[in-house]
């Protein structure tokens, strides 16, 4: 018996193109993606040059050496290398600028502006964004925000339960952070049952700042996060059941770590700088930080022993983001533009992030990089440094803070 082959039905016309479709798919998605590609690179050429000879007006919080230190290294690098001028308009409160725009904006001023850059995060942002102050959306074509961490630092992208919507670009990160002594605690608790079990096994050894301190109130908050099965609420406008529900938790877990805590819980330091002594002298195991480098500053100042440790809990903690934003009528905004991307870039991000100029951690994801700009980071690593970066949980929605200090206060303030 012979065999026969079977032969497979020719294709219909309809059939042939769609595998024609298919087969020209990628080729053509490909071909877009290069042109738009280029349209960017072309786009960002023209910032580049209409922003050489501007003079860009940054107002930005001057109440640190360290930090006047740095714009003014920023100012020298912007003129060297894109022939723009970099002034720092030294202020003492955000809402300084705010208010000088919003005047400006009053006033029939909807160009040339006195506000170029400014140093912004929180309820400065959003009184801005809503009143139509900023200009943008300009952080997504910045070519060095490509670089940013948007997946682990979520808080690149919402200021405060707002999202940012591009109408400011990330600057760097502050994020709740512990530390210890390794001679007196090996390994240290990373969650808040941890912390509970910890404080038991060492009675009157742990605190923490009696709110309204920042410090002591986030510590508070970070409980709140940990403590809750159900974390959506917390990022919508409190409301008294929501406060009542889902704080009931964290009272819970408050109730039972307090009486193992410094003076059984019935006092409380008055800052996190008060903490930080005590655990200096040997009375507290623990001090606790929104800035992740504090600890790497008090040991390379002396106040701190190089064999403090600073960590996280392992499944994260509150952290935040601070940004550089354009008002609406800033006179160089192509100038302005260029002085965010480069603080963006990972040569000004690793200064920034080392402590021996600032200390600021980044905003950049290192995966994101190319080996040698990674290593920028890890060049001048110092005792004290967080000994790996754990995911930034957001902040809770700002209406949060005074209904949770107040009910803090009349649990435990006494």
């Amino acid at each position: 018996m012979t065999g026969t082959r079977a032969t497979r039905p020719a294709p219909s016309r309809r059939q042939a193109l769609a595998a024609l479709g298919l087969g020209l798919a990628a080729p053509l998605r490909a071909r877009a993606d290069a042109a738009s590609d280029a349209a960017s690179s072309a786009a960002w050429r023209l910032v580049e040059t209409q922003s050489r000879g501007q003079t860009v007006y940054f107002n930005a919080w001057a109440g640190s050496e360290h930090i006047n230190n740095y714009v003014q290294w920023a100012a020298a690098e912007l003129e060297k290398r894109y022939g723009v001028r970099l002034i720092h308009v030294k202020i003492a409160d955000t809402s300084e600028a705010v208010k000088r725009v919003r005047s400006e904006k009053a006033a029939g001023k909807l160009e040339g502006g006195t506000v170029d850059l400014i140093w912004i995060n929180g309820e400065n942002f959003v009184a801005m964004k809503r009143a139509g102050l900023l200009f943008g959306p300009f952080a997504g074509s910045l070519p060095n925000f490509a670089y940013v961490d948007v997946v682990g630092k979520p808080t690149t992208l919402v200021d405060f339960s707002e999202p940012v919507q591009g109408m400011e670009a990330p600057w760097g990160m502050a994020q709740f952070t512990f530390f210890a002594d390794r001679k007196r605690v090996p390994e240290a608790p990373r969650s808040s049952q941890a912390l509970l079990a910890f404080a038991r096994a060492q009675p009157g050894r742990v605190t923490y700042p009696r709110l309204p301190d920042f410090v002591g109130t986030t510590f508070v908050k970070q409980t709140l996060l940990d403590a809750s099965t159900d974390r959506a609420p917390l990022y919508q406008p409190v409301t008294p059941g929501a406060l009542a529900r889902v704080g009931a938790p964290l009272w819970s877990y408050l109730d039972a770590l307090h009486p193992h805590l410094w003076r059984a819980g019935r006092q409380f330091p008055q800052s996190a700088p008060a903490v930080l002594q005590m655990m200096a002298d040997g009375e507290l195991l623990l001090g606790l930080t929104f800035n992740p480098n504090e600890a790497a500053n008090e040991i390379a100042a002396g106040r701190l022993a190089k064999s403090v440790y600073s960590y996280q809990y392992d499944s994260g903690t509150i952290g935040n983001t601070h940004f550089l934003a354009i008002p609406f009528n800033a006179t160089a905004k192509a100038g302005a533009q260029v002085a965010a991307n480069f603080l963006l870039s990972p040569r000004a991000q690793a200064r920034k992030a080392d402590i021996r100029y600032w200390g600021d951690p980044t905003v950049l994801a290192m995966n994101k990089l190319p080996t040698d700009e990674r290593a920028l980071f890890t060049a001048h690593t110092m005792p004290g440094q967080v000994d790996h970066v754990r995911p930034a949980l957001p902040e809770p929605h700002a209406s949060w803070v005074e209904p949770l200090t107040r009910e803090w206060l009349r649990r435990y303030g006494q």
